[in-house]
């Protein structure tokens, strides 16, 4: 695949909980035509045992996918390619193991991205497939959730991801494949209880149309075809007819007359149950299918993630208006923190992402001050890691979160437990500028900083050089260097600080 054009090359990785997903693709003027899909069943969920943990089986079955996968993106530039996680490793307890393995599989990093987050970029796929066609549901029932996305054009307006899914709930309700009326109530009513808090808030929402996506719809749809009870669309009267058949049936195994793939019928019933539910809770009478889904979503971001006009801003500037952070000294602290960056990124081997990340954290570290002023870098912490945050995945929520923790008082190194080595080097450094960059902005002035200059050393030094006399005559901001020079050596930086006048 190697040639001048690579950098044209896209790839988009799915891990989801049932199957696993490739899409590649070229960059043709504005759009992107896909070269080339990959799909394995790899049943992530099913390999999830009783304490959450994944079993051996469900590891080597993914592993080995992946490392075929890997084969297929050595040549494609590693910022053209994302590789996401949903519902199984959200879930898993030894989720962190089994990345460190499928990410050396991949020769790639992968980020588990948040529900709210999936349903984005599925939301992204489907009307990237479709003509406009005022406001539609998207609904898709994935192996271990279900997610729920009102929309208009390519923007979402409403989001739900709900804790249930094809594996899941075939799992529970008809594990050995026995299909009886009851079980199918069962299951059904399992899913009206998780639909029932989003239920009417979507009813009123009021849809021109209902879009399907992903394998079990996908997979419904193919059946009620094949039986003739539907033409191109699901029908209620259709998803009936096939929840009955099946019943008539008795077992998985046993039914006839509708086309249901090998590889879907341990998890059909279980994914029928629950679109039966969806389709009694909001009332649907028809569903038109979708080819587009989270893998597409995912390709289509790819360009604006690589080229900053990502959705991450924009989500950055929505959460700092609604707890009403002070834009200007933000945009004081952001000024500063960058410069510092600008001059020590190539000594402490920072990256263009890490820049952008610090740039983030600048412009919320005050979004707990709404809560509470003494402990606002808690506050604000607490709320990027937990509020819906569209573009981010969830390791970078909590990167963003945790520089928002370590921004002031103590260097509360616990807050950089859950990374890896390489990213608590990389979390550090950029906390340690952005602490300098908020203790410079302390007294708040809207008179312009003198061009600070910093220099850094591999092993933690950081100096600050001021220009002519200035440090010398400010007493405050001299004494709160001094006290954050003392604070940074508890974690392992030595800052210092000097005039270029001084002799």
């Amino acid at each position: 695949m190697s040639n001048s054009r690579d950098g044209d090359v896209f790839a988009a990785v799915d891990l989801g909980s049932n199957s696993f997903h490739m899409v590649l693709a070229r960059r043709e003027g504005p759009d992107l035509v896909v070269m080339d899909r990959l799909r394995e069943n790899v049943r992530l969920a099913a390999g999830l045992d009783a304490r959450r943990r994944l079993t051996c089986a469900g590891r080597e079955r993914a592993l080995a996918c992946l490392h075929r996968f890997g084969q297929r993106l050595v040549d494609i530039p590693g910022r053209n390619i994302r590789v996401v996680g949903t519902s199984a490793l959200r879930q898993a307890r030894d989720a962190d193991d089994f990345i460190a393995a499928a990410e050396a599989a991949l020769d790639h990093r992968i980020e588990i991205v948040s529900g709210m987050e999936e349903a984005r970029l599925i939301y992204l796929g489907v009307a990237h497939s479709l003509a406009p066609n005022g406001r539609r549901l998207v609904i898709d029932i994935g192996g271990g959730s279900t997610e729920f996305i009102v929309g208009e054009g390519l923007d979402p307006l409403h989001k739900a991801s709900l804790h249930m899914g094809c594996v899941g709930h075939s799992q529970r309700f008809f594990e050995d494949g026995r299909l009886t009326a009851e079980r199918f109530e069962r299951a059904e009513l399992a899913a009206r209880l998780e639909l029932e808090p989003i239920e009417q808030r979507f009813r009123e929402l009021m849809c021109h149309e209902t879009i399907g996506t992903s394998g079990t719809i996908k997979a419904v749809a193919a059946a009620i075809r094949s039986a003739g009870w539907a033409r191109e669309s699901i029908t209620a009267s259709g998803l009936e007819r096939l929840r009955q058949a099946l019943i008539e049936a008795g077992h998985i195994d046993s039914v006839r007359g509708v086309d249901i793939k090998s590889q879907r019928r341990p998890v059909f019933a279980g994914g029928v149950a629950i679109l039966h539910a969806a389709f009694q809770a909001l009332g649907l009478a028809q569903m038109r299918v979708s080819a587009g889904a989270l893998r597409e979503g995912v390709l289509y971001d790819l360009p604006g993630r690589i080229e900053h006009a990502d959705l991450r801003g924009a989500s950055v500037e929505r959460l700092a208006r609604r707890f009403h952070v002070d834009a200007e000294q933000a945009a004081r602290v952001r000024g500063t923190a960058e410069q510092l960056f600008d001059d020590i990124a190539t000594t402490w081997a920072l990256h263009d992402e890490s820049a952008w990340l610090l740039r983030w954290a600048a412009e919320l570290h005050e979004v707990g001050l709404d809560i509470d002023y003494s402990d606002y870098h808690k506050h604000g912490a607490y709320i990027v890691a937990h509020t819906d945050l569209s573009g981010f995945s969830r390791d970078e929520q909590h990167q963003l979160a945790a520089l928002i923790r370590l921004h002031r008082r103590k260097f509360n190194r616990e807050a950089l437990t859950r990374f890896d080595p390489g990213e608590r080097q990389m979390l550090s450094r950029l906390a340690a500028l952005l602490r300098l960059a908020v203790v410079l902005h302390r007294g708040r002035s809207p008179r312009s900083l003198p061009s600070v200059r910093a220099s850094a050393h591999t092993d933690g030094r950081l100096h600050l050089l001021f220009p002519g006399h200035w440090l010398e005559e400010q007493a405050l901001t001299r004494a709160d260097l001094e006290e954050e020079a003392r604070l940074a050596k508890a974690a392992g930086f030595q800052v210092s600080f000097s005039d270029a006048g001084d002799p």
